[in-house]
């Protein structure tokens, strides 16, 4: 686990074209991706013939987030065949990546002044979940976990259920990027 650390072990950073689906050197998202779901189209080739799919969600300004990420997400993993299940452990790691999106969306409400944007990337071995938001604080799973105590373990649930997670700054701008990164079902 990471709180500081941008991109997980092995990973050499964003892509080519940049973490945001942007193109390299673009830091800034044009206002259409802040403001709808942009979906990319899926491709005609089989799951395991695709390449990374990227998946965006604009929630700057919307109400009642949490459930329009978490039903963004499960569209998007019924798209990328992880739903219907088709066992057990499909099914758990399917509910494991919808946990996360509400806790990191709803961290976000809480002390961030609300996500402006949830990305969702996925190849054959693992999905990254982003939430950006405008928040100056640094999230971090409270110690000692005290788990019979009401609140203060949405950090503790994503750093349990996830393979790594972290932050991502941009130098000279307010907010974060939050970021958790789930084992696919194998």
């Amino acid at each position: 686990m990471s709180t500081t650390r941008p991109y997980s072990p092995g990973d050499g950073g964003p892509e080519p074209s940049g973490a945001s689906g942007m193109p390299a050197g673009d830091a800034t998202a044009p206002e259409s991706a802040l403001s709808a779901a942009l979906p990319v189209a899926p491709s005609e080739a089989a799951p395991e013939a695709r390449g990374r799919q990227v998946r965006r969600l604009g929630l700057d300004g919307e109400s009642g987030v949490v459930p329009l990420a978490r039903d963004f997400t499960r569209q998007a993993l019924y798209e990328w065949g992880w739903l219907p299940a088709s066992g057990a452990e499909q099914r758990a790691a399917a509910e494991d990546v919808l946990l996360v999106v509400s806790e990191l969306v709803t961290n976000a409400c809480l002390h961030a002044d609300g996500p402006d944007e949830l990305v969702l990337s996925c190849d054959r071995k693992v999905i990254r979940l982003e939430v950006t938001d405008r928040g100056a604080g640094q999230p971090a799973p409270r110690t000692p976990h005290q788990a019979g105590r009401p609140g203060g373990h949405g950090m503790f649930i994503v750093q349990r259920l996830s393979l790594d997670w972290g932050v991502v700054r941009t130098p000279d701008e307010s907010g974060k990027t939050v970021w958790a990164e789930l084992a696919a079902p194998a």
